[in-house]
This record gives structure tokens, C-alpha cells and sequence, in this order.
């Protein structure tokens, strides 16, 4: 109680204030016609999510800019038609032949007129794009296609064949029962060929991914670094003629600001509340607070790479050093429920039985001890400086298992940097641990397993335990090659105790997903597997 009367004497002060920091920064932003204003958390690494698996870059791009051959319904996660209207599979799971939309446009701007539709030659450019070393267009950016190379798309896939116009058929390697769902990903966006061609032209190809061409509902107008996004509603999107006119995302990292700002209408909503800030939120007549149960984990990753923690006994008695139950009262306020594993209770995969490893103390300072961990030996963790719905508060979180591991005569430095180095640096490997987690893109459980722990995963800088167990990917490897779910799960539980084994990560907590903005938007809904999606809200305020 006494965090939230303190939270609320903050609130009070940042409300008095938000109309001077609004009219400092972002009072150019306010309009009139017809438009919606989204305070997100904070700036995209790129206008391509392709390149990104970061939520901030997801938000801000893969919905709003790009269409998908195929797409997720927010209603219940089936596979639903995208830019394909149809698509076959064949009886050796080998070959998918897709039928494409025909006059669906591209955006035109101020700087690229596109001449025709969207057709087979761009969605054959996207995919070689991403999986061909060759393609014109793959050295382009050297952040490489993180998502992709962790499920090991770029070698899955063996050919993409045009038969015409408007129908291809993607060829692979070996069957993979995740195809479709990988296939529907925030990270699967169509690119338009011809721009891209426009700009190698001009000698200007990095400007695919900074000013973007898409077909999805808003088309870009502007972008300032740390402030501001601003988006036009897309004339001739094919699906509906719906999408607010204008679409305005003002930058905003601090929650509490954020919130201040929706309360007091600068916002319309708002990105990733605090926990603490649910009641607040609820309390107010004038805003909603939607919420999910969220395909999510939040853990403590071990960078396995580094001595003294390549030893499996040694991640386990840190492990056993921290008390998950405290630390989920503390960081979530309610809204999260503990992990044993990584997948959550809403995935068929789902393991109840799941064996965790217990908050002792006393067994875990006697294990250090055995493995050649004495008294003051010093480590740190890595805490992410932005807000997540699977860990709100990394920083606060790395704070509590320091007080934990001081009790096992163990000290920790708590680390932090801006969002992008921070990134960069933990690409590199200079962590000891590090606290961060995954949503998953689609529903499939191999969403979880191969990004999170694959040997390939390690490359893509998605692993961050920079773990590698050869027989833990292929079992992952073996579930993709069955369609029934019972034989995958029980496969899945092999994997689960290879990682219960070994610990490369310790699971922390399943959060829900919460959605607040104004009243009077229509057909906002959160999407169970990330990306905000803005094409289809109304605004009638």
C-alpha cells in the first residue's frame, strides 16, 4: 500500500508538469482531423522488423506499414489469409504453394510512386532477402535477420518459385509443422520489390528499412529519433477504408509519464502500463484497461560461455539462491503467475508436473562451495532498461536477487545501459547474467524452445544463455517433423528436462498483457503475440 500511495503522490506531481514538458517537446504534435496519438516507451532500431525482434520496432512498424502472406486472428490465434487468399500444402509437407491477393497497393509518398500492385516478385524478394547470403539487399544492414537465422528459416527454406503473377510456391528441406505459423510472424513482412530497385538505382538502398514502403494501413511521413513518429492514414489499403487519418507516436520512456499523459488527454494510449499503475488506471471513468493472459516468459539467463558459469551446478545452486514467489509480489503486483518452464499455461505444450528448483538457501551456498565459489566472489547482472510485459522492472528485479545473493556471500553489480547499446553489448557476450525474457510471434511451443535456447539462436542473438546442447536441438528438431500435438508435447517434455538438467535460464514468471487508452476507441485489441495493431481502431472521441 505504501508503494502505491507514493506512486500516486508522483503521479500528481508529473500531472502538473505534463503540460509543460508536452508543450516543450511535443505540442507540434497535437491535430484535430481525425487522428490517434500513441505514447510508446521508446524509439525503433529500424522501419524493417525483419531486422529487429524487438517489441519497440514491432509496434512501431510491422502492423501499422507491412502486410504478411498470412496473419493471426486476435480472437483466437487461428492462421486467417493475408496478402494469400488461399494456400495448399502438400501430402509430404514439402511444398506450399500460396495464391496471392491481386490490387493491393503500396504506399505513395512524397519520395516513391510506386507504378504497380503488390505481386509474386515482392514476396519472392522479402523471403530471398532474409535466407540468401546472394540477394542484393542481405548485407544492407549488418544487425542480419535475428528471427529468421534463430529458427533456422534461412536453411529451412529451399526454393521460392513463381508459377505467375500472383501465385508462388515456397519448397523445403524437411518438413516443419510451424511453417504457417512462422509464416504469420510480425517479423514476415512483404517489402515492395520496385522501391527497393528505385534505390539501388539511386545508390541509396539503406533507405528500405529508414523510410519505409509497405502496403499496410498507414504509410510514413516523418520520424524524429527519441520524440516522435508520424504516420498518414494508407488511401488505398485494400482491406478496409477505416484507419484514423493520421497516426502520431509520441516517444515517451518514462511510464508514469506516459500515463500522465493519457489521463490528461495528450495520449489516446498508451504502451506497456506499470503494474503499479493497474488500479490507477481502473479508477478512472474516462480510460479502459484491457487485459490477456500473455504467451510470455521473463528469466535469468546464464551466460554459459563464461566460466564459472559453464557449470551446470553452479547456474543450479544460483538458481536456488533466489525466491521467485517474493520476487513476483514484488515486480508484477499480481499479474503474473510463476514459471517453471518456458512455455505458459495457455500453450498445449504446456507441462504441469514440471520439476522447479525450490528457494534453498542453505543447499545453495553449500553447492557454490563444492563447485570453487568462495565467500566474495563478485558477478553482475544485466537488467533491461525498458519496461516489458514479461519483466516491468528489470532493474528492481536485479536489485531483489543482489539482496539474495549477498546471503550466499556473493556480490553483484547491477548493470544497465541505454536500450540500443544495451542490445549491442549483450550481442557481444560481455554479460555474466542477464534479466530479459521473450513473447512469443505465433502459437506454436517451437516459438519458445528455438529462440530462446538453439544452438542457431546463439548467432542470431536471441539466446542470450549462448547455450548449445546438440541433443536438445534435436529433439526441438524431431517435434517439428509430427503434426499431432501429443506427440510433439511429449517430445517437448524431453527437452524441458534437458533444461531443468542444465539450467542455462531460470524461469521466472508467465505475465498477462494489459492494453489502457482513452474511451471512445473501437476494435483495439491486444494481440496475443505482440505487435500493436492500429489499422483497424475507430476513434469516435
Amino acid at each position: 500500500m505504501k508503494i502505491k500511495v507514493f506512486y500516486r503522490q508522483i503521479l500528481a506531481t508529473l500531472l502538473t508538469l505534463t503540460g509543460v514538458v508536452a508543450c516543450g517537446g511535443n505540442h507540434d504534435l497535437k491535430f484535430k482531423d481525425e487522428g490517434l496519438i500513441y505514447c510508446s516507451e521508446g524509439s525503433p532500431t529500424s522501419f524493417n522488423p525483419q531486422l529487429d525482434t524487438s517489441g519497440t520496432t514491432v509496434d512501431a512498424t510491422s502492423h501499422q506499414l507491412y502486410d504478411r502472406l498470412l496473419e493471426f486472428d486476435p480472437q483466437d490465434s487461428k492462421i486467417i489469409p493475408g496478402i494469400a487468399e488461399s494456400w495448399r500444402v502438400s501430402e509430404n509437407g514439402l511444398h506450399y504453394t500460396f495464391q496471392l491477393r491481386k490490387q493491393v497497393a503500396f504506399h505513395e509518398t512524397n519520395y516513391f510512386t510506386p507504378t504497380r500492385h503488390l505481386n509474386a516478385d515482392d514476396v519472392i524478394f522479402s523471403i530471398n532477402r532474409w535466407r540468401l547470403e546472394s540477394h542484393p539487399y542481405h548485407d544492407i544492414d549488418v544487425s542480419g535477420y535475428p528471427y529468421f537465422v534463430s529458427l533456422g528459416l534461412d536453411k529451412l527454406i529451399k526454393d521460392v518459385r513463381r508459377i505467375n503473377g500472383y501465385r508462388i510456391v515456397i519448397d523445403l528441406n524437411k518438413p516443419d509443422s510451424s511453417f504457417l505459423a512462422n509464416l504469420a510472424t510480425d517479423f514476415a513482412i512483404i517489402l515492395s520489390k520496385e522501391y527497393a530497385e528505385f534505390l539501388l538505382e539511386k545508390n541509396q538502398p539503406q533507405l528500405l528499412d529508414e523510410k519505409p514502403i509497405g502496403s499496410g494501413p498507414f504509410k510514413y511521413i516523418n520520424y524524429r529519433k527519441g520524440r516522435f513518429i508520424r504516420y498518414a492514414k494508407h488511401e488505398n489499403y485494400w482491406k478496409h477504408d477505416r484507419a484514423v487519418k493520421q497516426l502520431i507516436y509520441d516517444i515517451t520512456p518514462s511510464s508514469s509519464l506516459r500515463l500522465a499523459k493519457l489521463m490528461t488527454g495528450e495520449c489516446d494510449v498508451m504502451s506497456l502500463p506499470a503494474h503499479s499503475e493497474l488500479d490507477i488506471i481502473r479508477d478512472r471513468n474516462n480510460l479502459v484497461l484491457d487485459e490477456k493472459p500473455g504467451l510470455n516468459v521473463g528469466f535469468w539467463a546464464f551466460n554459459t560461455s563464461k566460466p564459472p558459469f559453464d557449470n551446470p551446478e553452479v547456474r543450479r545452486a544460483l538458481a536456488m539462491g533466489i525466491d521467485k514467489t517474493t520476487l513476483l509480489e514484488a515486480v508484477y503486483f499480481g499479474s503474473a503467475v510463476k514459471a517453471n518452464g518456458l512455455v505458459p499455461p495457455s500453450s498445449w505444450a504446456f507441462q504441469e508436473d514440471l520439476r522447479d528448483n525450490s528457494y534453498n538457501p542453505v543447499l545453495a551456498k553449500d553447492l557454490l562451495r563444492k563447485n570453487g565459489i568462495e565467500p566474495g566472489f563478485t558477478m553482475n547482472i544485466w537488467a533491461m532498461p525498458v519496461e516489458r510485459a514479461y519483466n516491468p522492472n528489470a532493474t528492481m528485479m536485479a536489485e531483489l536477487i543482489q539482496g539474495y545473493l549477498e546471503q550466499l556471500e556473493i556480490n553483484v553489480e547491477v548493470i544497465s545501459f541505454e536500450w540500443s547499446l544495451f542490445r549491442r553489448r549483450l550481442d557481444s557476450g560481455a554479460h555474466d547474467s542477464v534479466l530479459i525474457g521473450w513473447s512469443a510471434d505465433n502459437g506454436d511451443p517451437d516459438n519458445f524452445y528455438r529462440p530462446v535456447l538453439s544452438c542457431a539462436a546463439i548467432e542470431s542473438g536471441t539466446n542470450r544463455a549462448r547455450w548449445c546442447n546438440e541433443t536438445f536441438d534435436e529433439i526441438i528438431d524431431e517435434a517439428l517433423t509430427y503434426s499431432d500435438t501429443d506427440t510433439r508435447a511429449a517430445l517437448y517434455q524431453t527437452a524441458n528436462a534437458i533444461i531443468a538438467d542444465q539450467i542455462p535460464i531460470v524461469p521466472i514468471a508467465h505475465a498477462y498483457r494489459f492494453q489502457a487508452y482513452r474511451q471512445g476507441l473501437s476494435n483495439l485489441e491486444i494481440n496475443p503475440f505482440g505487435g500493436i495493431r492500429f489499422g483497424d481502431v475507430e476513434n469516435t472521441q
